[in-house]
């Protein structure tokens, strides 16, 4: 597929890739999430259990103090403390009676459990020495084992987030596929179909302009104009649909050209389409003003505004032409564009009215040449009074 083509066509797909991967990329962060989630809970888990069973050798060491320190209460009244741990007890009513760590705020109904990076280990006497009914340790969490869990859960979501993106990228080649094929076969159709047209135009343009037009009736003639219009026509159409596919290939010969000259040029050559609507074109060329760009181009451009001027215009209605120092611009009052259609007019295939011929690729030709040569090109408009672009440098 050509390259510009190619460019186009990624433009006219950012909307749908945008929002495929926005989704993919949302669906994949959630499994992600909850991946990490469950591996997280699973080693806190593991963790806990291996700590329970520490713990639980320690509680009971404890409780063997608090059951010596209750029996010798007369004699002894320390608290039983060990570097091991902090500690505290709790009474049937779970209100605390002593702490190594005051206060101590814990929850009493679970075994085991961590908090702000502590672990809570919670032993029910069954024995109320010194009133108590419950014993709570509290311990550190090893200090290595977050480090750890965090460690892994990036390597290997990290190679997961990686996975999913060579997922993601043959899914949308796939999704992809079916349209750039026919957007294949569309380009290959186009271009068989724009060589096969050229000849043929040709060869009729040329025979007419050989015709002598005043040895001719006046029907005779007539027809022949139509004749005329008609590849006229359908060779702006082909010049269209040849730079649309091919500019990327066409090298610029650029000059200094009179854009006066150009534009009567121009309005010469346009002067038969708008007869056959009755339509009055005024050449005002107010200054004589040099670009340095491709003849061509300068033309293309000239030709799009003026055709569509011609085209989107009432029977008997007028177009006018104007250059001054900065700019040119073509006005016409016709239909006029929709205040909606204003910012997407220039998007290739846009068009203000369907009930009116064409493909919608003129002023997309037209923004590109523009961006080109560094053209700003901008169109006021009114429904059903007027449409005036200009083409400023």
């Amino acid at each position: 597929m050509l390259k510009n083509w190619d460019i186009n066509l990624r433009k006219s797909e950012k909307k749908t890739l945008g929002a495929f991967l926005l989704l993919y990329l949302t669906l994949s962060i959630l499994l992600l999430s909850l991946l990490a989630f469950v591996y997280f809970d699973a080693q806190k888990n593991l963790m806990l259990q291996n700590a329970r069973l520490d713990l639980s050798s320690i509680a009971n060491e404890q409780i063997e103090r608090l059951r010596s320190l209750h029996v010798n209460f007369e004699t002894q009244r320390i608290y039983p403390r060990d570097n091991r741990f902090e500690s505290a007890i709790f009474d049937s009513a779970k209100e605390q009676i002593f702490a190594t760590k005051t206060p101590l705020h814990v929850g009493l109904d679970a075994v085991i459990y961590l908090q702000d990076g502590q672990i809570y280990f919670i032993k029910e006497l069954e024995s109320y020495y010194l009133g108590a009914k419950y014993l709570v340790l509290q311990i550190p969490q090893p200090a290595n084992w977050i480090n750890g869990v965090y460690q892994v859960m990036l390597l290997y979501g990290g190679i997961f987030l990686v996975f999913m993106m060579a997922v993601g990228y043959f899914l949308m080649k796939l999704f992809l596929k079916p349209m750039r094929d026919a957007i294949k076969l569309l380009d290959r159709f186009i271009k068989d179909t724009t060589h096969e047209l050229n000849t043929p135009i040709s060869t009729i343009l040329s025979n007419i302009e050989m015709i002598d037009m005043q040895s001719l009736d006046a029907k005779l003639e007539q027809k022949l104009k139509r004749i005329d219009i008609g590849a006229r026509t359908v060779s702006n159409l082909y010049q269209d649909l040849t730079y649309l596919m091919l500019s990327h290939k066409i090298i610029s010969e650029n000059t200094m050209v009179a854009v006066g000259s150009v534009l009567a040029e121009r309005v010469e050559y346009f002067t038969l389409f708008a007869d056959s609507k009755k339509i009055t074109i005024h050449l005002d060329l107010q200054c004589q003003k040099n670009l340095f760009i491709d003849r061509k181009k300068l033309a293309k451009i000239i030709d799009n505004l003026l055709s569509n001027a011609i085209k989107y215009n009432k029977i008997g209605g007028k177009i006018t032409v104007l250059l001054l120092e900065n700019f040119f611009e073509i006005q016409d009052n016709g239909r006029g564009v929709p205040k909606e259609m204003l910012g997407e007019i220039f998007k290739r295939y846009a068009r203000a009215d369907v009930s009116v011929g064409g493909f919608g690729i003129g002023l997309s030709i037209v923004m590109m040449i523009a961006s080109e040569y560094h053209l700003q090109v901008s169109i006021d408009s009114q429904e059903h009074k007027f449409t005036k672009v200009r083409v400023a440098w």
